[in-house]
């Protein structure tokens, strides 16, 4: 695993850091919402409320795949 060390002004914290790293790292399809979840060091159920809170969605499907999915 990758370590990262950063500076992060006083008005942030480490917890919302990862946290806010985790969530646009699975937000952009670079993790999976098990390792988002490890990474911001919550339980997966834990972590999809926060993203539920956040208006993030755990599934993304493009209309068109729904689309295609609903008229099978």
């Amino acid at each position: 695993m990758n370590e990262l060390k950063i500076e992060l002004p006083s008005n942030i914290s480490k917890d919302e850091a990862q946290l806010l790293l985790a969530v646009k790292l699975f937000e952009t399809g670079k993790l999976s919402i098990g390792q988002a979840a490890k990474l911001a060091s919550y339980s997966k159920r834990t972590f999809i409320e926060l993203l539920s809170k956040m208006g993030i969605p755990v599934i993304n499907y493009p209309d068109e795949d729904l689309e295609r999915k609903i008229s099978l």
